[in-house]
């Protein structure tokens, strides 16, 4: 319940709409849906084994970028599983642009 609380935060925030999006429900019941659909570019699974092999096999037909357990717990207080290089790498994308000039 306190991510619908923070809707309020964001709703009065200077974030664009769409950049935060609060889902609730079942975990299980929203993880096949959220991945196959296409407005989704990411998806990331903390949940059963069963959950993230799902994830997996969803998010092949869109190309979905995805970060899951594997069923395994992870602790979001602890530095170095909740913060750091991992999690920067999976909650960052770097594209190029290439400009082509000349003839």
């Amino acid at each position: 319940m306190a991510a619908t609380d923070m809707y309020q935060v964001f709703e009065t925030s200077d974030l664009p709409g769409g950049v935060v999006n609060v889902v609730s429900g079942d975990q299980d019941a929203l993880t096949k849906t959220m991945t196959e659909h296409a407005g989704v570019d990411a998806m990331w699974h903390f949940g059963s084994e069963a959950g993230a092999k799902e994830v997996e096999q969803a998010s092949i037909i869109n190309l979905k970028r995805t970060w899951v357990s594997g069923g395994k717990a992870r602790n979001w207080f602890d530095e170095i599983q909740g913060e750091g290089t991992e999690f920067l790498r999976h909650a960052s994308q770097v594209k190029n642009i290439w400009v082509p000039y000349g003839e």
